[in-house]
């Protein structure tokens, strides 16, 4: 399968995922989440807020703040990605219908201790296929980033091998339910 075959097939796994079932497994990973050393070792943390077809993070944003933990959101402009901080009140639908943050100054890439990735697909060796843009792996290859990158995602995105390419950037560790 190419690339687009693949996010084509993950669309459709994912399509047949019940909202409950959806939920059930983004409780079963952030938990797992939780218990790695990065993630409690971790001051600043890059998030995302969830389209429908990725693992849903609206209780984790809240839940993660409410513990003093500082959650940082994307914002795309223009060809490039930044991180600015969460506040549900600054959440507005920006780029790709996706819910960012409208106000305040990006976090300095430094700051991010861990960063959670979405993406289309992943192999557990670290391998992620993203939506097509190259967002997260133009920001991750930025000199000043040094955060661990943490992959999510649902049981039917995970592959036993995919396609990669010289460019692509790999997650440390994925956590599937």
């Amino acid at each position: 399968m190419d690339k687009a075959d693949i996010r084509r097939e993950v669309r459709s796994r994912i399509k047949a995922l019940s909202d409950e079932a959806k939920s059930a497994a983004a409780e079963r990973v952030f938990f797992g989440v939780e218990q790695l050393a990065p993630f409690r070792e971790a001051r600043c943390i890059a998030l995302y807020a969830a389209l429908w077809d990725e693992l849903p993070t609206d209780d984790v944003l809240r839940r993660w703040s409410a513990a003093g933990k500082r959650i940082v959101l994307p914002r795309v402009e223009g060809e490039v990605m930044q991180f600015y901080d969460f506040s549900p009140e600054s959440l507005r639908s920006g780029a790709f219908g996706i819910d960012e943050p409208q106000e305040g100054e990006p976090c300095d890439i430094s700051e991010i201790d861990l960063i959670i990735i979405p993406a289309r697909a992943f192999t557990f060796s670290g391998i992620r296929l993203g939506r097509g843009k190259g967002f997260y792996d133009k920001y991750m290859s930025l000199p000043k980033f040094r955060a661990y990158k943490l992959g999510v995602a649902f049981e039917c995105q995970i592959f036993d091998e995919l396609p990669f390419e010289n460019h692509d950037i790999m997650a440390d560790k994925v956590v599937c339910g």
